[in-house]
């Protein structure tokens, strides 16, 4: 049985989110600020965490952060009214996994769950705890990046974004199939997030390097390579 940390402080809300879960058989812990929040993540093991932004104590964004400087690895959804772009960024930034604009249907939020406990699984089980690609090095158990022995610092978004290209160099990766892949959730033309990222990871990744390796084929999407 799946457990899953619910922080919202609107007890109607996480009420109504803890009965859709438990029937499709999660165990629903809930907590109505973030210092609570943090203080459960930090000394019970769950396998996801749904938060809102907006909190009591602490806001959803800084208990993001906690929990993956604490607890790196679980995955974070995070509900909130607010959905542009640079909101979803912040989000994202702080060490989201995945984000759903309120109001949102609970066969949504079922999906993006599934989606999340499945990657988790399977990243769980694969071989190896590096990736290396034309000098850049990945170690996934440390969560650290090198380029040419140079350490890289990396938001742990950035760091999900990097991972899916080093998995898959010199092939292009369309926008639709990294929100996928990356973000768990269908591609939205009306945002830009996900070349935004790409942005960032250029100016960490190649700016203060002669070759690059991250580039945009227009019309089709991104691909790491070597050229």
């Amino acid at each position: 049985m799946h457990r899953i940390l619910i922080v919202e402080d609107d007890e109607r809300v996480s009420e109504l989110i803890k009965r859709g879960l438990e029937e499709q058989g999660y165990e629903i812990t809930l907590a109505y600020d973030g210092l609570t929040g943090k203080k459960l993540a930090s000394q019970y093991d769950y396998d996801l965490v749904i938060t809102d932004i907006i909190l009591p104590k602490m806001d959803g964004l800084d208990l993001c952060k906690e929990i993956n400087r604490v607890k790196s690895g679980i995955p974070i959804i995070m509900l909130t009214a607010l959905g542009t772009t640079d909101d979803k960024v912040e989000g994202f930034d702080a060490g989201a996994d995945d984000y759903l604009v309120k109001p949102f249907e609970m066969r949504e939020l079922l999906a993006r769950i599934r989606a999340l406990l499945k990657r988790n699984a399977r990243a769980a089980s694969q071989p190896g705890n590096s990736l290396n690609y034309a000098g850049l090095e990945m170690n996934l158990r440390t969560r650290s990046v090198k380029r040419n022995g140079t350490e890289i610092d990396l938001t742990p978004k950035e760091f999900s974004l990097l991972k899916y290209m080093m998995q898959n160099p010199e092939r292009v990766l369309p926008r639709a199939e990294i929100a996928d892949k990356v973000w768990n959730t269908h591609f939205d033309t009306g945002t830009n997030f996900i070349d935004v990222y790409i942005n960032y990871l250029r100016k960490k990744i190649d700016k203060d390097f002669n070759k690059k390796l991250i580039h945009t084929k227009t019309g089709m999407g991104f691909i790491l390579k070597a050229e």
